[in-house]
């Protein structure tokens, strides 16, 4: 049992017994006081809270009750900030999956659109490679050909990014003649020697679409492209 000072008296507070009334009970001589011998010990060389003045007593217990209802306040403001910060660790939580779950949405849009992209320009080229096959299979066999012949035949066949490469290198080559020849080197590209050419058709020496189809596989196979091809020609002079 805990005391409250009161004009330098020590007066039995209400802390075993929870109420100011159980407290009086105990002053008054009542039978909580025969029972408890402890109360009567302590009592016996102390100021009761019937023994104050009537304001006295209303200071007491005012002050009794100013304590439970800090006690409590203070407990309530502790569960209160217990449950702000639960209620704060869930929303952080629940932020951060919202978060990843919107970046994982992001990647996986990202990739179908990259993936469609990719197929998009994969069925445009089998489309164009397939229109250059129909191209050159139509076309017309002639005894001759003109350089507009030769190079009409050469846009058909090689893709169009591509084809100011290409003539530039046929320029420098042969000048557009598909019947040129230097030493063992042969035609639009000057294959050497010209006789490589068969790999494209049997044809090779009378058609220029033969030596323009060999001249372009050459030069995606061993510089990427005719731009590639022209690069390396413009450095060394030759391919």
């Amino acid at each position: 049992m805990s005391r409250i000072s009161a004009r330098g008296f020590a007066v039995a507070s209400a802390t075993a017994v929870t109420t100011v009334g159980a407290v009086v009970g105990v002053a008054a001589g009542g039978p909580a006081a025969a029972s408890n011998d402890s109360i009567e010990a302590t009592a016996a060389d102390s100021t009761l809270l019937a023994d104050l003045p009537a304001g006295q007593q209303a200071q007491v217990q005012t002050a009794s009750l100013a304590q439970q209802a800090d006690a409590q306040s203070a407990q309530a403001s502790a569960a209160a900030k217990k449950s702000a910060e639960e209620a704060a660790r869930i929303k952080a939580a629940q932020d951060a999956r919202t978060k990843k779950d919107a970046a994982l949405k992001d990647k996986a849009s990202k990739d179908k659109a990259d993936k469609d992209a990719k197929d998009a320009k994969a069925r445009d080229l089998e489309t164009q490679a397939a229109s250059r096959a129909e191209s050159r299979s139509t076309f017309k066999v002639q005894s001759s050909y003109s350089v507009s012949d030769v190079q009409a035949i050469a846009r058909q066949i090689v893709p169009g990014d591509q084809f100011q490469c290409f003539s530039n290198i046929v320029n420098k080559e042969s000048s557009w003649n598909y019947t040129a020849s230097n030493g063992s080197a042969y035609g639009l590209v000057q294959a050497l020697p010209g006789s490589k050419m068969s790999s494209a058709g049997s044809d090779w020496q009378t058609n220029p679409a033969t030596q323009i189809k060999w001249g372009l596989n050459y030069m995606n196979g061993r510089y990427g492209s005719p731009c590639g091809a022209w690069s390396f020609w413009m450095t060394h002079h030759s391919y």
